[in-house]
């Protein structure tokens, strides 16, 4: 079986291996993982606060709206995200899962520390997985890895342990999705995206019927994360639809900053809203109102302070820190700081894994 990223045939050439500048990213990929880092911070405060002893003490609208209907997008873009990072990287050197490696151990390491603060935070087990499942994947075909993923993510749903049996799946699909080179063309098809958000709505009003009306409790968990996959699917086709649209700049130019800096700021809301929850008392409570004002709060923060970031600077901070990890090179972060294809190191001889 022949890989994705081929076997070494190319020679590896060091000072042009570093990632991809801004200027060649894909806009409503950015725009839509900060939508889905504003739905997931108002799961994150009352799960790290312990204000969910259990779901049926979460308000109506956040158990069917919110809860468990944006980590999945989250899923679904990382595994994107590693696949168009896995094939620039094969671009420039005949070591690209080398790199891929040591993104990922610099990932489990902040991913541990995270934890310390919010147990069951994902980006442990997102570099476990990824480790698990991404880098096999990668010595697959581009077809071989999609129907792995399919094959994964059914198996998520039939196993109705909880959200974290889609990751596998979702990865793999992502991956798989980078790959094939489809996610512009996805993207730019508002036909495709408007039968999806049918579809997908379709069938997430069929489930939740069926898991509130008909099914007994051992068929409704299972069809309860049939739910939330097809709500937040048809999130990410609504918000990509929109993205077509004339509130498209808007759209943009609010969420895109947020998604750059991503993993800064799901960080950071973290410290935030752990010391910010202390002192508003709202650790063990139900008082949904100030946790919903305190999400809101730490949002409007971070989408003033996204752009300003940007300005001046490529990368968020951790997201420069977790960028020069992985090449092993300090690498430029000021925006003054020329940049080539690649955002390539100028010191001349340097040498990358």
């Amino acid at each position: 079986m022949r890989s994705a990223f081929g076997g070494g045939t190319m020679s590896a050439m060091p000072n042009e291996l570093a990632p991809t500048r801004p200027g060649r990213r894909i806009d409503a990929l950015d725009a839509l993982r900060g939508f889905a880092l504003c739905g997931i911070i108002f799961i994150n405060i009352p799960q790290t606060l312990d204000m969910l002893p259990d779901l049926s003490y979460a308000p109506e609208g956040l158990r069917v709206f919110v809860l468990g209907r944006f980590y999945p997008i989250f899923f679904l873009l990382f595994g994107i995200g590693f696949g168009l990072f896995l094939r620039s990287a094969a671009r420039r050197t005949d070591r690209p899962r080398i790199l891929l490696v040591r993104r990922l151990v610099a990932l489990a390491v902040l991913g541990a520390a995270h934890h310390l603060l919010q147990p069951g935070e994902v980006l442990l087990p997102f570099a476990i997985t990824g480790l698990l499942v991404l880098l096999p994947l990668s010595f697959a075909t581009a077809r071989a890895s999609l129907i792995t993923g399919l094959i994964l993510t059914a198996a998520g749903l039939l196993a109705g342990v909880g959200g974290l049996a889609l990751l596998p799946g979702l990865f793999a699909v992502g991956y798989a999705m980078a790959v094939l080179d489809v996610i512009e063309r996805l993207t730019s098809r508002a036909g495709v995206l408007g039968g999806a958000v049918a579809v997908f709505t379709l069938i997430a009003v069929a489930s939740y019927w069926l898991v509130v009306d008909v099914v007994p409790a051992v068929v409704a968990q299972r069809l309860g994360l049939v739910f939330s996959l097809t709500m937040s699917l048809g999130y990410a086709a609504l918000f990509l639809l929109l993205l077509r649209t004339p509130a498209a700049a808007l759209l943009s130019g609010l969420f895109a900053p947020l998604g750059r800096l991503a993993l800064t700021n799901y960080l950071t809301a973290t410290v935030l809203f752990v010391t910010f929850g202390a002192l508003l008392g709202l650790r063990g409570s139900d008082d949904w109102g100030t946790a919903a004002l305190l999400g809101a709060a730490i949002l409007v923060v971070q989408a003033a302070w996204s752009p300003l970031w940007l300005r001046r600077f490529r990368y968020g901070p951790l997201e420069w820190v977790w960028r020069c990890v992985t090449y092993w090179r300090r690498l430029p972060l000021r925006s003054a700081v020329p940049a080539r294809d690649d955002e390539a190191s100028t010191r001349p001889g340097a040498r990358v894994a």
